[in-house]
């Protein structure tokens, strides 16, 4: 856990979120500021920076977060009319928040592309 890391404050329970889901290795939450109808942050509760921090040790984590996210998509009604997953890497690449997270964004059509 980094101390000065937002998400890693939602994990330990410093800060508030909206639970979607959690186990020992993964919390989902609602973003508090969405960007469509439903959107869900899937964190690995280990910190790691971005994507580029990952490694082969992180392999069954990675694949953890995916699937994590495809059964919280289908619990959400997302998976007839579509959704979309992202991972911002980096400044430019539009990551406000530098724990590796997964978006789940869907409830209405979406463009492409993305910005």
């Amino acid at each position: 856990m980094a101390s000065d890391c937002l998400f890693c404050k939602i994990i330990a329970g410093d800060i508030p979120s909206n639970e979607v889901y959690s186990d020992d290795d993964v919390y989902a939450f609602y973003d508090i500021n969405p960007a469509t109808p439903t959107h869900v942050l899937i964190i690995p509760k280990k910190h790691l920076t971005d994507i580029n921090e990952a490694n082969l040790e992180d392999t069954a984590l990675l694949g953890k977060l995916l699937l994590k996210a495809n059964e919280i998509a289908a619990s959400l009604g997302l998976t007839q009319d579509g959704f979309r997953y992202v991972i911002n890497t980096g400044k430019n690449g539009g990551q406000t928040v530098f724990h590796l997270h997964l978006h789940i964004l869907g409830g209405r059509a979406l463009g492409w592309p993305p910005g």
